[in-house]
């Protein structure tokens, strides 16, 4: 099963996604967007800029590791679960780098 972008509505009526890998975990998540075609440009970006290597800014919390997808004019677009070891987070940017750009999308 390859991965697949899930666009949903949340409690606030706001339109989100979550890139989920083919295991089914999710591995990056967006923010609220007031529109569906908002929420499918950022699929977009996701899917354009996981290519490149400086889009990603990893960084070190107090709970663990986490990463942030941004596109070239520095707006973060995704944001990853928390990760408990470098090792890990950098998995998880691999496997955005992997499931993305042919990943299908489904409203759910």
């Amino acid at each position: 099963m390859p991965g697949k972008f899930e666009i949903f509505k949340d409690r606030g009526g706001k339109f989100r996604f979550r890139l989920k890998a083919s295991n089914g975990e999710t591995i990056l998540a967006s923010q609220g967007y007031a529109s569906r075609s908002g929420v499918r440009t950022g699929i977009a970006s996701v899917q354009k800029n996981c290519k490149d290597a400086k889009c990603f800014d990893v960084k070190k919390t107090p709970s663990g590791h986490r990463f942030n997808l941004k596109s070239t004019n520095g707006k973060v677009v995704g944001t990853s679960e928390t990760y408990k070891t470098p090792r890990a987070c950098a998995a998880g940017v691999a496997s955005v780098k992997k499931n993305a750009p042919s990943a299908k999308v489904e409203n759910v």
